[in-house]
């Protein structure tokens, strides 16, 4: 197997949970400067230290809600409930704690592999990825202005097809947006991992698509905007390190909030994972 990019290494290990006691596992942060814990990151080590307590079957579906923001200053203790281990089904719940309180809540299953039914939508007709420009590639011109983040560690490798979504423009976007994303190296061949990777990199942008129509973007000062919860069904294998495309798009924004839905398909056209986020997306009116 080849090596992994550093990036990609700095992922695998960030996923690596320190088993701490029976049920309970501690999550590392990243050496960075940040306000919050990113959401993926949760959600990623939350489905880890599900997965870490199963015997058989692979994860098939998620909730999570995202309840208080992480503190990226101190590890995070995940504390799972084994609800039931079924023959074909087996159900955990998971509470990420910091400060002594709960920041995230999962709920996540596990299904033994049986043959059924088949069908899906079929994928969108899209450039492949080797014809795109990698995502340092277009933001190279902006290197000044993104400082710190643009050199910190990206373990996904993202090819946008279209424009970038941070972008402003004189015409508002469809709420529509697609991308390629891969594991910016080789993973090991575990199941487990490749869903926890899909699951960090699935936060990276599925909230942009919600912002796609509006003349509004995270670094506004006037707006607000959090991942509330995030769900996932997991319906085909794949792997995390092998070209997924990433179809979103936001069916509704109301009520200072914001639905967005995800599909990955891999490079044979299976839709192998589906998702659906919820999101804060409050504008902030100054007076009068």
């Amino acid at each position: 197997m080849a090596p992994v990019s550093d990036s990609l290494d700095f992922l695998v290990h960030l996923l690596d949970l320190e088993p701490i006691e029976v049920n309970i596992f501690r999550g590392t942060q990243p050496d960075e400067e940040r306000q919050r814990v990113f959401g993926g990151q949760v959600a990623g080590q939350a489905l880890m230290a599900a997965g870490r307590t199963v015997d058989h079957g692979r994860v098939h579906s998620l909730h999570s809600y995202f309840l208080r923001p992480g503190d990226p200053a101190v590890p995070i203790l995940y504390e799972v409930d084994r609800i039931r281990d079924g023959k074909s089904f087996t159900t955990r719940r998971v509470v990420a704690i910091q400060h002594g309180r709960a920041i995230f809540n999962l709920e996540c299953s596990f299904h033994v592999d049986e043959e059924g039914l088949d069908h899906q939508f079929p994928m969108p007709d899209v450039p492949a990825p080797e014809d795109l420009p990698t995502l340092p590639e277009r933001l190279a011109p902006m290197r000044e202005l993104l400082g710190d983040w643009f050199d910190r560690p990206h373990p996904i490798d993202q090819r946008y097809v279209g424009g970038l979504p941070w972008h402003h423009s004189e015409v508002e976007a469809a709420p529509f947006q697609q991308l390629w994303i891969r594991a910016d190296g080789e993973l090991p061949a575990d199941p487990l991992l490749h869903a926890c990777v899909v699951t960090y990199a699935s936060d990276l942008t599925l909230f942009d698509t919600i912002l796609q129509p509006h003349d509004v973007r995270w670094d506004d000062v006037n707006f607000m905007g959090a991942s509330l919860d995030h769900c996932m069904w997991f319906h085909r294998p794949f792997r995390a390190d092998e070209w997924l495309l990433y179809d979103t798009d936001s069916p509704v924004a109301a009520s200072a909030r914001g639905l967005a839905r995800g599909f990955l398909y891999d490079r044979s056209g299976r839709l192998v994972v589906s998702m659906v986020q919820e999101g804060l997306a409050r504008v902030i009116h100054g007076p009068g």
